[in-house]
């Protein structure tokens, strides 16, 4: 983990991105009382078919797109957050407090149930287990916020592209775009300044044109 006070800043970084991205998708987003934590244990269930849970057959563990399903969980926990009164700072310094103290329990999916289960029975997002699924998965901190940047960058060109008209193309030469994005996050450098830059234009460049689908 890095510092607490880079923690609670990457945060805030995070909440400011988040924000805009739901407002992005819906200018009223706030006044919608969208079921966040539900979002969240459906991508838990999500995960845990990436992991493998199946005793009856061998499965291999696609770290890649289990850290990525935490990205995208890390987008509704965020939002989940959001109240609208209390600041960026304060909720990204109770977010950091919970990260600092990770829930971990025998395995990674008993670990990743229990933050689950907070989410359906509480509808809350346990920062605790989020950052024990972490841990077992062996992502540190700054991991999750390079792919957090580069999943909002992903979103926010989905909705370029007519994500929510329904006309944006999801897989690219047969590989969904979660999995391009994974490459192009490996071969960019975060600490640019003009990361973000960098990476929309990459995605724009591997874009399949509507022709070629």
């Amino acid at each position: 983990m890095p510092d607490k006070h880079t923690m609670i800043r990457q945060i805030a970084v995070m909440l400011e991105m988040q924000n805009a991205m739901n407002a992005k998708v819906n200018e009223q987003w706030f006044e919608q009382g969208f079921e966040w934590y539900r979002a969240i244990w459906i991508e838990c269930a999500e995960m845990l078919e990436h992991y493998g849970w199946k005793w009856w057959k061998h499965q291999k563990p696609d770290a890649d797109q289990v850290k990525m399903e935490l990205v995208d969980i890390l987008h509704f926990g965020l939002s989940s957050r959001i109240d609208g009164e209390t600041s960026f700072e304060a909720i990204a310094e109770e977010l950091a407090n919970e990260m600092l103290e990770p829930k971990v329990k025998d395995d990674f999916k008993q670990t990743l149930e229990t933050m689950a289960a907070q989410a359906v029975m509480y509808q809350h997002f346990d920062g605790a287990s989020f950052a024990g699924c972490m841990q077992q998965m062996e992502m540190p901190f700054e991991e999750l916020f390079k792919s957090y940047v580069g999943k909002n960058t992903l979103n926010f060109f989905r909705q370029d592209k007519g994500y929510k008209e329904g006309t944006y193309i999801k897989e690219w030469d047969g590989r969904e775009d979660n999995e391009v994005l994974v490459e192009i996050l490996n071969k960019l450098d975060s600490s640019e300044e003009d990361f973000r830059h960098l990476l929309y234009q990459e995605l724009a460049d591997n874009y399949p044109r509507p022709d070629s689908k």
